[in-house]
């Protein structure tokens, strides 16, 4: 501060020269005028002739009140320094995203799935789920490689895995909300994706917790990693034991075939599963349970059709979960139980989803969002 009003003090010197120049041509043009005593003594310092001072003493009134300003102005810098921008610098350093920032994430999905209703059955929501399903269904628990974090579904190797067929519609889906959001990652972006679908499908409340990053395509998983519904129950166990599960989580999961339907340009197989392919209910266990299944015949791969209105359909693997004892029991309990069911499913996908990623939060710092009916 003293620096400062030094330099002040030189370039209002520097500047006053020429002020003081004309003030004495203006005092020699002076001398023969009549008022000039009068003009003295007008003065009340009594200043004698030749005692002029000869500055510009408004210059100098100006320059004492700027240095008393900027004084008052570094005062205020340095005990206050937000009012001078400081604030506004520390907002433009690295944005750590909070639970509301990602609220406003899911909030723009439940949007986006309000508002374009030209996919199956009027929503994305099934897609979405799938997903979120087979990004994270790749996890190896051996090997540590595969699941949620990385997002390698974006290129060829993984993208063309013929399990992964008719995503491309949900990431295409995802990518304004990406536009708008840059700072998720697309491995954060698809699993809350998952758990907006769920959500507002009226499905149970899933926790998230983000910390996903996004892969090159180095880390790709092999092809084979996801279930291959022409099997039995021997290759259930296989491909979700790889990951971890047991026998009545592998069925709670397979309770997401309540929501969608097959396609026969993408896996082959066509139809759905339940009568309200977009609303989250027990019925795939009770259908499973109660209705008859016969084969069905046509030139597609095989899949079973319901006998009495041969509008849904199951898949081999569907079978298995009521041939297989194991299985069966708690497809029962589902299916008697809606709320047990949910309360299975949703512990069952929050591990399915977190497989493989490096959390920097808790398990006790998991978050839970609000749907659009909470917010109604």
């Amino acid at each position: 501060m003293a620096s400062a009003s030094r330099a002040f003090s030189r370039a209002l010197r520097t500047s006053a020269s020429p002020l003081r120049t004309t003030a004495r041509a203006t005092r020699v043009a002076a001398v023969s005028h009549p008022l000039r005593q009068q003009w003295r003594r007008g003065y009340a310092s009594g200043e004698k002739p030749g005692e002029e001072y000869e500055g510009n003493p408004t210059g100098m009134l100006v320059g004492a009140g700027a240095l008393l300003l900027g004084a008052a102005g570094y005062g205020l810098y340095t005990y206050q320094p937000e009012l001078f921008g400081k604030a506004a610098a520390k907002a433009t350093g690295p944005f750590t995203p909070k639970y509301e920032d990602y609220q406003k994430v899911y909030d723009a999905i439940a949007k986006a799935l309000e508002e374009k209703d030209d996919y199956d059955d009027g929503s994305y929501g099934p897609v979405l789920l799938r997903l979120a399903w087979h990004a994270s269904g790749t996890y190896d628990a051996l090997t540590g490689t595969g699941g949620s974090n990385g997002a390698t579904m974006r290129f060829a190797p993984e993208g063309d895995h013929g399990a992964n067929a008719g995503l491309k519609a949900a990431r295409d889906f995802l990518e304004p909300i990406k536009e708008k959001f840059p700072w998720i990652s697309y491995s954060d972006l698809w699993i809350l994706s998952g758990v907006a679908a769920i959500q507002e499908m009226q499905g149970p409340k899933i926790p998230f917790r983000p910390g996903r990053a996004d892969r090159d395509l180095s880390f790709c998983t092999p092809d084979g990693r996801l279930p291959d519904a022409t099997k039995g129950a021997s290759h259930i166990r296989a491909i979700f034991g790889r990951m971890g599960f047991d026998d009545r989580e592998m069925v709670a999961l397979s309770g997401a075939h309540a929501l969608g339907r097959c396609h026969t340009d993408r896996s082959g197989f066509d139809g759905p599963w339940t009568f309200s392919p977009t609303t989250m209910t027990n019925d795939y266990y009770k259908l499973l349970l109660e209705e008859k299944w016969a084969w069905k015949k046509w030139n597609g791969p095989k899949q079973f059709e319901d006998v009495k209105t041969k509008s849904l359909m199951m898949l081999p693997t569907d079978m298995e979960i009521i041939k297989d004892k194991e299985f069966r029991k708690h497809a029962e309990r589902y299916a008697k139980d809606s709320d047990v069911f949910f309360k299975e499913f949703s512990d069952a996908v929050l591990r399915l989803f977190e497989l493989g990623v490096p959390f920097q939060q808790s398990e006790e710092q998991r978050w839970t969002f609000k749907s659009s009916f909470d917010q109604k």
